[in-house]
């Protein structure tokens, strides 16, 4: 039988597809795209929070000005659109999660963990119950057939590849989604939307904490998480107390301005101290990272982790959104990854994802991932975070 375009069985008008809409352009087009091939399109827009003033902020994303485009654009295609009331759903699964996650002195990922849980775990489950054959999404991240299963890979847009943020997405998650954007770049997205007729051709991308109120992720920990804004030291890693703080909720690792304290010379967040409320600070050297301990492992690779040679894997990491990928080994014991960058890298924190590749350029295929748990920091700041006695602040002996 021949396949159409999603490479699923049957003729496109044979075929169901949900596209989750945001009210964004990149999903829209994606509805747009689908429908005019003649594919049977639903589109289904999630409300995942309400901030009253906050839903109208430019920028934002499942909330109240969102859903009016994302219905608008349906009319507009001609396609029936259900909004789903998520928002509990969300603040369990994302919104506390993330608020934890500061609590603790990790900077976290929201974007991961809605991904992981309501749009591709829940909203995936509602698409099968309406009889879809697949779920589609405006994410840059291209997928395709690889042997019984499909494989992620990079996108043409590298300036919006996305798979950093899509590295837990499962393998039976990944066998039924479909991204119809990767083979485009940004600037022709928004020419298919004008040449659609659609109201949200112009409109401005979504922030990536899309429920925080203002761009001030600082207030939601602060209500959710009160022992975050609780005062405590700043702490030089040579051991001498330079100041206060009014709450680790204001620092994340590798942070230069607004730390509080002057010393003559320049000074970074080298390490979130949570369990005694202190923030340790030292010179940039003291951010090198050259190992990383990952949690919560979603490998996508073709051969099983435990058949990992000794000396480990060469592959290519990715510590933050904002990198391209660098040479790294993976290396997997007793049911630990442990990632090796050849490099080095600056700023690694706790809580962020470590996403792993084939390659480093157009095209290079995603094997997954892990949230950080740990870093080893070069060795002399390793030394003084020793003798600091800093909890969580080393790799285990």
């Amino acid at each position: 039988m021949t396949q159409n375009s999603l490479d699923l069985p049957g003729r496109p008008e044979d075929t169901r597809v949900v596209v989750a809409m945001s009210g964004g352009v990149d999903s829209s087009v994606v509805a747009g795209l689908l429908k005019h091939q003649g594919y049977d399109v639903v589109g289904v827009t999630l409300q995942l929070y309400d901030h009253g003033a906050a839903t109208h902020r430019p920028g934002s994303c499942c909330a109240g000005r969102d859903i009016d485009d994302a219905r608008r654009v349906s009319e507009t295609l001609g396609i029936p659109h259900y909004v789903l009331n998520y928002e509990q759903r969300f603040r369990e699964a994302v919104i506390d999660p993330f608020t934890a996650s500061y609590a603790a002195g990790e900077t976290p990922i929201p974007c991961v963990a809605c991904n992981q849980t309501v749009k591709f775990a829940d909203l995936l489950a509602t698409a099968r119950d309406l009889g879809a054959d697949a779920l589609a999404t405006g994410h840059y991240i291209r997928s395709r057939a690889n042997g019984a299963h499909r494989a992620l890979y990079r996108p043409v847009d590298a300036d919006r590849d996305q798979s950093y943020f899509l590295f837990a997405t499962t393998q039976e998650q990944i066998d039924f989604l479909r991204f119809p954007l990767g083979d485009l770049s940004k600037p022709q997205v928004r020419e298919l939307a004008a040449e659609m007729g659609l109201s949200v051709a112009q409109k401005q991308d979504s922030q990536d904490i899309c429920f925080v109120p203002q761009g001030k992720y600082s207030d939601i920990i602060a209500k959710l998480r009160p022992e975050a804004a609780s005062p405590g030291e700043i702490v030089h890693l040579d051991g001498r107390v330079l100041g206060r703080h009014e709450g680790i909720l204001h620092y994340t690792i590798g942070q230069r301005r607004g730390i509080g304290v002057a010393t003559g010379d320049p000074l970074y967040v080298v390490h979130i101290d949570a369990a005694h409320a202190r923030v340790v600070v030292g010179p940039r050297e003291a951010l090198e990272t050259r190992k990383v301990i990952l949690r919560d492992m979603n490998w996508l690779g073709d051969a099983p982790l435990e058949d990992l040679p000794a000396e480990g894997m060469e592959l290519f990491a990715r510590v933050r959104s904002t990198r391209r990928p660098a040479p790294a080994i993976l290396r997997w014991s007793e049911g630990r990854a442990e990632v090796e960058l050849s490099a080095g890298e600056q700023g690694v924190a706790a809580g962020q994802a470590c996403v792993l590749y084939d390659g480093k350029g157009d095209g290079a295929r995603v094997f997954g991932g892990g949230f950080i748990a740990r870093s080893q920091r070069a060795p002399e700041a390793e030394a003084m975070l020793r003798r600091m006695d800093v909890e969580g602040s080393r790799l285990p002996a």
